[in-house]
């Protein structure tokens, strides 16, 4: 048998879990959440009739709910008793004044205040989500609510997040609430934001420091392997070696291949500004990035700051050698007409692609074989 106390700690583990809470708070046949509460054994009722008689007297104390109550016969009885065997909560509040527990109720009441003022959509994550909002004020998380409808892929178009206006928000409200936004804007973008990066997703300038993996491609021009540098130390640095790839993805690694007088940077998503520096100017450049919309959008962005941006497979040549079996549909596209900095092939691959069923071909999905022949090319081109 268990007592109110113990269903009332049950309760509360309910409320902690977050597909408990999404279901019950916003499935109507989710209800009534039945408890069950048990007989006293037999052992107990004989030899602790006490025990028996505080546990009944116990829950006719409760007023929460609806107590299920049985008519129970024991062999050294005299007859039946009537006991509580289960105990019956019909709506979200009762479940929550079942747990007399000042810190849920007041969880639920800042929830229920969000998501009536919130837009339905978002309703799900504020439900599982509670570490999000849990230590800001309502006005902040309706008001991200508000700013993330407002934003869409590119909008930033190159500027810091801290410095974009007419939105209504402050310079500091993007990293206060940074977490919160990514994750409204992935409801929206099918998880785009995460997987971009908040700035990348927005085409903001990242004035932070970002790391990206830096591996040479040669013997003897780096005393390490691979080593995690920002692009800020990057942009300050001179390099030895001739050339440098741009790689947009870290999980490429295992498909490059030794190349002369070459560094490799990889993982740089959209923080490409440094490429801009007079460090670089010398150099080759080349760039290999993913043959969908961002990756496209930033090879053109890597081109305005650096001209001489050679781009690597990435052409609609490789698109058709493998699209009928390696390419995906693109969730969310970066932006549905051809970013400036593209050649007129280019943007004409950007178009098919914007209009293809499946207008994603990821890096890694490029035989290692083609990956190399393509590298080896731009290396040894004019040679």
């Amino acid at each position: 048998m268990k007592s109110p106390d113990e269903l009332r700690h049950q309760l509360i583990k309910y409320w902690d879990l977050p597909n408990v809470r999404l279901r019950h708070l916003l499935s109507s046949s989710a209800w009534p959440m039945v408890l069950n509460i048990g007989k006293p054994a037999a052992r107990i009722f004989n030899a602790e009739v006490t025990t028996a008689q505080r546990h009944v007297e116990a829950w006719r104390q409760v007023t929460v709910g609806k107590i299920e109550w049985t008519r129970v016969a024991y062999r050294s009885g005299a007859e039946s008793i009537c006991l509580p065997t289960k105990w019956y909560l019909r709506n979200p509040s009762e479940w929550i004044s079942g747990t007399s527990d000042p810190r849920v109720s007041a969880e639920f009441a800042a929830l229920g205040h969000l998501v009536q003022l919130a837009p339905e959509g978002f309703h799900q994550l504020l439900i599982t989500r509670r570490g999000l909002w849990k230590n800001k004020s309502s006005e902040e998380v309706i008001q991200a609510a508000k700013l993330a409808l407002q934003l869409f892929p590119g909008c930033a178009q190159g500027r810091p997040l801290r410095l974009l206006s007419g939105y209504g928000v402050d310079t500091k409200f993007f990293e206060r609430n940074e977490s919160l936004l990514r994750k409204m804007l992935d409801v929206l973008y099918e998880g785009e934001a995460s997987a971009q990066g908040l700035c990348g997703f927005l085409d903001a300038y990242d004035d932070t420091s970002h790391w990206v993996l830096v591996t040479p491609l040669d013997q003897g021009l780096l005393p390490f392997k691979r080593q995690m540098v920002t692009t800020s130390e990057l942009a300050e640095a001179r390099l030895p070696g001739s050339r440098l790839l741009i790689v947009e993805n870290q999980k490429c690694l295992h498909l490059l291949c030794p190349l002369p007088e070459t560094i490799a940077v990889l993982g740089c998503g959209s923080d490409l500004a440094w490429l801009g520096t007079a460090q670089l100017e010398d150099r080759s450049v080349g760039y290999w990035g993913d043959l969908d919309t961002w990756g496209l959008r930033m090879l053109a962005r890597a081109r305005l700051r650096h001209k001489g941006v050679i781009p690597l497979l990435m052409t609609e040549a490789v698109y058709d050698a493998h699209q009928s079996k390696s390419a995906v549909r693109e969730p969310v596209r970066a932006q549905d007409t051809p970013p400036v900095g593209l050649t007129s092939a280019e943007a004409a691959l950007f178009s098919r692609l914007v209009n293809s069923d499946k207008g994603r071909l990821e890096q890694e999905f490029i035989p290692p074989y083609e990956v190399h022949t393509g590298l080896k090319e731009w290396v040894f081109r004019g040679k």
